[in-house]
């Protein structure tokens, strides 16, 4: 690995110019119609809920605009890739419904890199670099410290060596990696969520564009894609609001005149108020899926988390995404609340309708029609609970009976029972006459035939499981007998 990893890692303090020039690029951003996005993952590990988020975002726009959104694997990095993390991507959206015009991937790109590349180091807008990465940190400290523990920028060392010492240091076997040289100018832009910005890349370090080893960094493969492919705007994380002052220098310096228009949406934050990463497994996509989450409840919670508004159901995506806005979001971060998601999660599948649910059911093996979807809806947090309850219904149980009065009390009711077929009507005096029979009223006589019949304390109610279950099983139950 090369003495940096990623840009902004080492630095070294140089003042903001006082005659710092302005670029002004909210001037230059006519956005064309309609409008290009792109979300940009890196195949180093399963999405995450706030990798959805990022995504939700750019396609509820482009979708909203009639748009397109762009896949694009940022998988130049060989050595952390891997195939499953990208079929993992592409499943993960399909299954939330967030579909892509196009996917491309950077790996295959490398020609566009290497051509921008040359043009910048021609034009003397790249400078390599022979610091190790043991020499920058420790340059990086004593700034550090110097400085009174403000975070030092690159203090351009490397544009100061003569030819000879770069020979000399070559000879050694270094390989120097490659940094972009800022103007030291004022960026300033106008935020579609953050609002103005305004950066001096006087208080950044020139990032670092290309690693010794010939492998290209974020930064500029992410500028000439989207230069090459037209991207119009940009939605992704206030973590890179830095980012997008020195990419927009970029753009310039490769002779863009039409920058992106760029919106920074807040961070999220677990309930821990830790940033959701890859190592939360908990929180990956693919877990969720596994945890019987709803793909659409997912979406109409990310949909307006941090936001203004708070989450609310949709009929589908395509509803979503006509109520979708940038206005409401805010820049404070937000928190991923699973208790949320359940919550959405139920009243999602408390208003499913029987025709929606159909399919499903029956690839479950789930019988009952719609009798049995509404009988149950109303008492499920996942859909797979559906199955459980027809299985009670339908499928042999021994009955849960706690005591030999209970018992005694089951006995009476199964006499009262009425002749099939049952109707609502009749399991109301059904039970009128049990408690009658056995004196028993309230908890005392509900509770034992809930348990007798269905092994639970609460459940869908016995008025519509009844005529369901049927005469012979409901009588065998309440007889103690398997059924």
């Amino acid at each position: 690995m090369g003495a940096v990893e990623k840009s902004g890692e080492t630095w070294q303090g140089e003042g903001v110019a006082a005659s710092s020039p302005l670029i002004p690029f909210p001037l230059l951003s006519m956005s064309p119609s309609p409008p290009i996005l792109r979300f940009a993952p890196s195949p180093t590990g399963l999405l995450h809920i706030g990798n959805l988020r990022t995504a939700l975002l750019n396609w509820l726009f482009a979708r909203r605009e009639g748009g397109e959104m762009i896949l694009r694997l940022d998988d130049t990095d060989a050595s952390r890739c891997e195939e499953r993390f990208v079929a993992g991507i592409r499943e993960d959206l399909a299954w939330v419904g967030v579909t892509t015009g196009r996917e491309v991937r950077q790996s295959e790109r490398m020609e566009l890199y290497n051509a921008a590349f040359e043009r910048l180091r021609k034009e003397g807008r790249v400078y390599p670099c022979y610091e190790t990465a043991e020499e920058l940190k420790r340059k990086q400290r004593m700034l550090r410290e110097r400085g009174g523990g403000v975070a030092p920028i690159y203090d351009r060392a490397a544009l100061r060596l003569s030819e000879g010492e770069r020979t000399a240091l070559e000879a050694e076997g270094r390989k120097p990696h490659w940094r972009f040289r800022l103007e030291r100018e004022v960026v300033e832009w106008e935020d579609m969520i953050c609002g103005a910005q305004r950066i001096s890349t006087a208080s950044l370090s020139d990032p670092v564009v290309r690693r010794e080893d010939g492998m290209y960094l974020y930064t500029l493969p992410s500028v000439v894609d989207d230069m090459e492919m037209g991207v119009s705007h940009v939605i992704r994380g206030a973590d890179h609001i830095t980012n997008t002052a020195v990419q927009l220098s970029l753009f310039a310096a490769l002779g863009g005149k039409t920058p992106p228009r760029f919106g920074h949406h807040s961070l999220l934050l677990a309930e821990d108020g830790e940033k959701l990463s890859k190592r939360l497994e908990g929180l990956s996509l693919a877990s969720l899926r596994g945890d019987g989450f709803e793909p659409l409840a997912m979406t109409c919670l990310l949909a307006r988390l941090g936001s203004c508004e708070n989450p609310r159901l949709a009929d589908s995506m395509d509803a979503l995404a006509g109520e979708f806005s940038l206005d409401i979001f805010s820049r404070a971060a937000a928190r991923f609340d699973v208790g949320s998601l359940e919550s959405l999660n139920a009243r999602l599948l408390h208003e499913m309708e029987w025709e929606q649910a159909r399919p499903r059911l029956e690839a479950l093996g789930v019988g009952g029609g719609a009798a049995f979807w509404h009988a149950v809806r109303r008492n499920l947090t996942r859909f797979a609970q559906a199955r459980e309850w027809w299985l009670r219904v339908s499928e042999p149980m021994e009955p849960v009976i706690d005591s030999a009065e209970d018992a005694a009390m089951l006995g009476r009711a199964r006499e009262c029972l009425p002749p099939p077929p049952w109707s609502g009507e009749s399991y109301r005096q059904w039970v009128r006459a049990a408690g009658e029979a056995t004196g028993r009223r309230g908890r005392t006589l509900f509770m034992p035939l809930r348990l007798a019949l269905t092994g639970e304390k609460q459940g869908p109610a016995l008025e519509a499981l009844l005529p369901l279950m049927g005469y012979e099983r409901v009588a065998a139950r309440l007889g103690g007998e398997r059924a």
